[in-house]
């Protein structure tokens, strides 16, 4: 009897080893897919700072005291093993780990609430073309384009309490702006300026209608912009630094954050090479169409309204009749949003003069608003993908598509009957290529923010980015403000090229026959991600994808 207790203990010792085994290999087990999207909720959770007397945390001692969680999160997402995930779930992976670099390198090199008086701009009147606001933006921006006129008393409330952020964030900039980037200050009281344009014209519009709380709020957060614009143009005259990140930098910045797999020489070479192209195929089209009528601007809103009209309905019949992508319902509405209004001559910046010629050229870039409604009606499964991806990453992809469908239409026949349009396309192109060469050039620190912008000016055709001085202005600013941000219509444009000419010629090798709309059906299920991402999930290369590991840059 002892002998059998004896026995009975000991396999029941074993089997309860056995069991603490199993349930300790449990617990080690490899991250899940699963575990990758909780991370991420966690992630953005933590990306988003705490308040401060009411306002986002920007200050010194908010970061240090919360580095220790960016780095605990960090290293759950390195812990991962993701060569046996799907290739769609290895790629959201990569986005993870951009936005977390995203974070890194804003809070070591960036730092836009110390070196760019143009973060604390609050109050957005217009909805991006793309998934996020251009720019470093702070976490508590007023979207007063997505109110609705005349405001309803739970509006007035919701504004009253956006608006309240204003006065205690306008006071930490003036604590947290400690940076010396000139170009950066001095064009960035510009926008602080134009927050106190738009408060004062809020006022107008709800004077009558709102409520002593809203006007309240109105003339608090007019005062405290008073306070900083005046607080900024007294500091202006100390700063005299370099407003650039540099070379190393950039080139950090663009193959770890936005996952474009160029270097800042790469760049420069590329849109180098774009803007002689698009220079020396605009002559060989004008010497191509010498014998052709010359085109004629609208001069009045009718004839501009006449154009739209012709402009909208060539590109959808064109997009279904050439079978260039699964025409959705939305799409259309979501063009005719965005087609605009006559312009006086004297009034016309660059895109204007160009769209009351023709607008179709302008209008194929607005594919943005296709990708829009379908971000909106049809969004991806993938949380991760879902809503704008944070610092711009999705910069590569939705400015590079629709720079590239420009060209890419023209080729495929949306102008044969019309060939003075085709120079637009490339009139676009140099423009495009002009001013990220310069913004590079800026980023480097060869040039100055306004040196850059003659280079924008002198090398778009015809002079017509010396019309009209704030669309340079503002293309500037935000390019020096946002890394990559001025080169990503062409090098999105040459990544998404690349991807089209790997994806046809494994096509072609298997076979079989292809069709654009399959590449662009495709390209859309993808959604808004990186073109190395896309490209990878199209093609299975890999190859433009950086290591996790890379080393980083510091200052």
């Amino acid at each position: 009897m002892i002998g059998n207790r004896v026995v009975m203990q000991a396999i029941a010792s074993v089997l309860l080893l056995g069991a603490s085994l199993a349930a300790y290999a449990q617990t080690q087990m490899p991250p899940t897919y699963d575990d990758l999207l909780e991370l991420f909720a966690e992630w953005r959770d933590f990306e988003s700072p705490p308040l401060r007397d009411g306002a986002p945390d920007y200050t010194v001692e908010q970061f240090a005291a919360r580095q220790g969680d960016y780095e605990a999160l960090r290293e759950r997402l390195d812990a991962f093993v993701i060569d046996d995930w799907s290739v769609p779930q290895q790629v959201d992976w990569h986005l993870v780990r951009a936005e977390m670099n995203g974070y890194d390198f804003n809070n070591r090199i960036l730092k836009p609430w110390e070196r760019d008086p143009a973060f604390y701009n609050s109050i957005w009147t217009y909805r991006s073309d793309v998934p996020g606001h251009e720019g470093p933006t702070h976490h508590a921006v007023v979207e007063l384009w997505a109110y609705e006129f005349p405001l309803s008393d739970a509006e007035q409330q919701r504004l009253t309490r956006e608006l309240g952020v204003i006065p205690p964030l306008m006071k930490q900039a003036q604590r947290n702006l400690t940076g010396n980037a000139r170009d950066l200050w001095i064009t960035g009281i510009r926008d602080i300026r134009q927050q106190r344009g738009v408060l004062d014209e809020l006022q107008r519009r709800v004077a009558g209608s709102a409520s002593d709380e809203l006007m309240s709020g109105i003339e608090q957060a007019q005062a405290a912009t008073d306070e900083l614009i005046a607080w900024l143009e007294a500091q202006s005259e100390l700063k005299t630094g370099p407003s650039g990140i540099g070379k190393d930098n950039y080139s950090w910045y663009q193959q770890n954050v936005h996952l474009v797999p160029l270097t800042w020489e790469d760049e420069v070479r590329l849109l180098r090479r774009e803007l002689a192209r698009a220079w020396s195929s605009l002559k060989l089209e004008e010497q191509r169409n010498r014998d052709l009528p010359p085109m004629i601007a609208a001069s009045t809103p009718e004839e501009y309204d006449a154009l739209a009209e012709d402009a909208v309905n060539r590109i959808m019949r064109f997009l279904e009749d050439k079978n260039i992508v699964t025409v959705a319902d939305y799409m259309e509405p979501a063009l005719r949003e965005h087609v605009g209004a006559f312009v006086p001559e004297d009034q016309r910046h660059f895109f204007w003069i160009t769209a009351h010629y023709d607008p179709a050229p302008l209008f194929t870039h607005f594919w943005h608003w296709f990708e829009l409604a379908r971000m909106d009606l049809e969004p991806h499964p993938s949380p991760i993908r879902q809503g704008s991806l944070l610092y711009n990453i999705f910069d590569s992809r939705n400015e590079g598509t629709a720079t590239g469908v420009e060209e890419m239409f023209m080729h495929a026949g949306l102008y044969d009957e019309s060939p003075r349009s085709r120079e637009l396309v490339w009139i676009l192109l140099a423009q495009r290529a002009a001013r990220g060469l310069g913004s590079l050039y800026a980023h480097a620190n060869e040039m100055t923010m306004e040196e850059a912008g003659q280079v924008h000016m002198d090398w778009t055709p015809r002079g017509w980015m010396k019309t009209e001085k704030e669309l340079l202005i503002f293309e500037q600013h935000l390019y020096l403000r946002q890394p990559g941000y001025g080169t990503s219509y062409v090098t999105g444009k040459y990544l998404l090229e690349r991807t089209l000419a790997d994806y046809a010629r494994q096509v072609e090798l298997r076979g079989e026959e292809f069709e654009l709309r399959d590449f662009f059906d495709r390209l859309n299920a993808i959604d808004s991600i990186p073109i190395s991402l896309g490209r990878w999930e199209l093609t299975g290369l890999d190859d433009e994808v950086s290591s996790p590991f890379s080393s980083r840059i510091d200052n």
